[in-house]
C-alpha cells in the first residue's frame, strides 16, 4: 500500500466522497492501490467509521493504532468466536457450501489458550533456532539457482518455494509433495471468481482431501514417540488430540495459511520495498547487520495480514462512537501501521528504526502466528554457534507455594511460566506488551538486576490496569532471561486485573 503512487487525481476524487459512503472492504481499492488514500482520510476525519452497506454487510472500521490495540486486547467485549462470525470481515460460515471449520484463532479463552499452547513450542525461538541452519541452507540454494540476466517470477521461485520448504520442515511433511501445502493454502482462502477453484463445492472437496492427507500423517505420528513437528505435537497434546474432524481441519488451515501467506507476502513485499527505496537498500548493502531490524520493518510496511475482525459482545464506546452488541468490528492493521500519531514517519520504509517492533502486527495477538515466527527466524541476530544456558526461575504464589522452572537464555519470564504451566500468568496478548495479564512482583533482592519499571513507557501504562502494583511490579513478558538472572525469584499477585 503506497498512497504516493496512486493516480494523480485519486486524492481529490476520494476527498469528495461523502464519508458515510466509504467502504474500505471493496477489493478494487486494494487492486488499484488507492486503499492507502482512503485510510489516510478515515484516520484524519473519522478513525472509527461505520459502513452501513457493503458486500459483507454493515461493519465498523477501526483505523488508528491505539484503537486497534484497545479492541484486539479486550477479549471480554470483542469476540473471535467462529459461531459469531470469526476473525475475517466476511462471516466464516456465510458462504453456501462452506465447511464449518473451527480453529483456535477463532476461539476465545480459555479454549484458545489451551490449543495455542499445544503448538507454540514448534514455533518457539528455541525450536526455530534448531531449524535455522537448514532453513538458511535451503534459502541459499534457492538464491544460488536463480537465473542471471533473464526475467523470472520472484514470488514463485523464491517467496513461495522458501516458505513452502519451511512449512514442510515444521510439519515434517513428505518433501517431494511439499507444493501441496501451497495449493491448500491458496484454496483455503479462494473464491470461484479468483480462478483458483471452480466452485465452492470444488473448494470443499479439496479441503477435505487435505484433511484426509493429514489424518494419515496424524495416525502415523500418534503411534510414534512424540517429536518436535507440529503434527506430532497436536497428536500428543491433551488439548488437541481429541479434536473433532472439522476443528482438526480448521487448525491445519490456520497453520498452513498463517505460515504461508504472511511469510511469502513479506518476502515479496520486502524486495519491492527495497527496490522502491534505493537509499534503504544502500544502507543494507553497507551494513548487513541491519537485517534484524529490517525484517520487522518489512512486516510493518507490507502488513501481510491486512485486517482482523471481532464481534461486540456488549455495547461499547470507542473513539466517541457507540458500538452495539452484535456489531462487526474490523481492525485494519494496514491502516494502523501508517498511523503517524503512533509511529514516527509511518509513511516511510526505514530499515534502521530505533524501535522496529512498533507495529500493529507486533503489538497485537497476531504476533503469535506461525508465519511471523518463521519469517523472523532467519534474521535472528544472535551468535549461531553460541551455546545457550538454561536459566532457573522460582515463581512464588500468593499462598507462598514455590515453583522452580527452567527456561532457555533469551526467552522471557512469561514464556517460562506458560511453557511450564505455572498458574497465575495469562499473557493474553501473546507476549508483545499489549496487556497487563503477566504482572509479577520481582523479589527485592533481584530488582536491581532485573531493572526497575520505567515510568514513561508502554509497560508502565499497562500496569495501571493491574491489581496490587508495587515498586517491584514488572510485566513478565518484558523480563528477558540472561545468565545474570539465574535463580531469579518472582512473586505472583493474587489476581492479574
Amino acid at each position: 500500500m503506497d498512497s504516493q503512487i496512486a493516480e494523480p487525481d485519486a486524492a481529490a476524487r476520494i476527498a469528495s466522497i461523502p464519508i458515510e459512503e466509504i467502504d474500505v472492504a471493496r477489493p478494487s481499492l486494494f487492486q488499484n492501490d488507492t486503499i492507502g488514500l482512503f485510510f489516510d482520510r478515515l484516520r484524519a476525519e473519522e478513525p472509527v467509521h461505520y459502513c452501513r452497506e457493503s458486500y459483507v454487510g454493515p461493519y465498523w472500521s477501526i483505523t488508528k493504532f491505539d484503537d486497534i490495540m484497545a479492541v484486539d486486547t479486550n477479549h471480554k467485549v470483542f469476540s473471535s468466536e467462529a459461531k459469531l462470525g470469526g476473525i475475517a470481515i466476511q462471516d466464516m460460515h456465510s458462504v453456501e457450501g462452506a465447511l464449518e471449520l473451527e480453529m483456535f484463532i477463532a476461539m476465545d479463552p480459555p479454549k484458545h489458550d489451551q490449543q495455542r499452547k499445544a503448538v507454540t513450542p514448534a514455533v518457539a525461538p528455541s525450536n526455530l533456532q534448531l531449524l535455522e541452519p537448514i532453513i538458511r541452507k535451503r534459502a541459499g540454494e534457492i538464491l544460488d539457482e536463480l537465473p542471471i540476466g533473464e526475467d523470472f517470477d520472484w514470488v514463485d521461485k523464491v517467496a513461495i518455494e522458501l516458505t513452502t520448504m519451511t512449512l514442510a520442515t515444521l510439519f515434517d511433511f513428505p518433501w517431494e509433495e511439499r507444493r501441496k501445502l501451497t495449493r491448500w493454502s491458496d484454496v483455503a482462502t479462494a473464491a470461484p471468481e479468483t480462478g483458483i477453484v471452480e466452485s465452492y463445492e470444488a473448494r470443499r472437496e479439496e479441503l477435505i482431501g487435505c484433511a484426509m492427507y493429514f489424518k494419515t500423517l496424524w495416525d502415523e505420528r500418534i503411534n510414534e514417540e512424540p517429536k518436535n513437528d507440529l503434527i506430532s505435537m497436536m497428536a500428543h497434546s491433551p488439548a488437541t488430540r481429541d479434536m473433532p474432524f472439522l476443528e482438526f481441519l480448521g487448525n491445519l488451515m490456520l497453520l498452513i495459511v498463517g505460515g504461508n501467506d504472511t511469510t511469502r507476502n513479506s518476502i515479496s513485499g520486502g524486495v519491492l520495498a527495497l527496490n522502491q527505496s534505493p537509499d534503504e537498500y544502500a544502507k543494507l548493502d553497507a551494513d548487513p547487520s541491519l537485517i534484524s531490524k529490517m525484517v520487522p520493518e518489512i512486516i510493518r510496511w507490507q502488513t501481510p495480514l491486512t485486517h482482523m475482525r471481532r464481534t461486540a459482545l456488549e455495547d461499547w464506546e470507542i473513539g466517541g462512537k457507540q458500538i452495539k452488541k452484535g456489531d462487526k468490528v474490523v481492525m485494519w492493521y494496514l491502516s494502523g501501521n501508517r498511523d503517524e500519531s503512533a509511529i514516527e514517519r509511518a509513511d516511510q520504509f526505514i530499515i534502521d528504526r530505533k524501535n522496529p517492533n512498533q507495529s500493529v502486527f507486533f503489538q497485537t495477538s497476531s504476533a503469535e502466528s506461525p508465519g511471523c515466527r518463521c519469517g523472523s527466524a532467519p534474521a535472528d541476530s544472535r551468535d549461531r554457534n553460541a551455546e545457550f544456558k538454561m536459566i532457573k526461575i522460582t515463581f512464588v504464589a500468593s499462598d507462598g507455594e514455590r515453583r522452580e522452572v527452567e527456561i532457555e537464555e533469551g526467552e522471557t519470564a512469561r514464556e517460562a511460566a506458560l511453557y511450564n504451566d505455572v498458574p497465575g500468568i495469562d499473557g493474553d496478548c501473546g507476549g508483545v506488551c499489549a496487556c497487563a495479564t503477566c504482572h509479577v512482583h520481582v523479589d527485592p533482592e533481584w530488582i536491581d538486576k532485573v531493572g526497575r519499571l520505567m515510568h514513561d513507557g508502554m509497560e508502565a501504562d499497562l500496569l495501571q490496569f493491574a491489581e496490587g502494583t508495587t515498586e517491584y511490579s514488572r510485566l513478565a513478558c518484558q523480563i528477558p532471561m540472561k545468565p545474570m538472572l539465574d535463580g531469579l525469584v518472582l512473586h505472583l499477585p493474587e489476581q492479574q486485573y
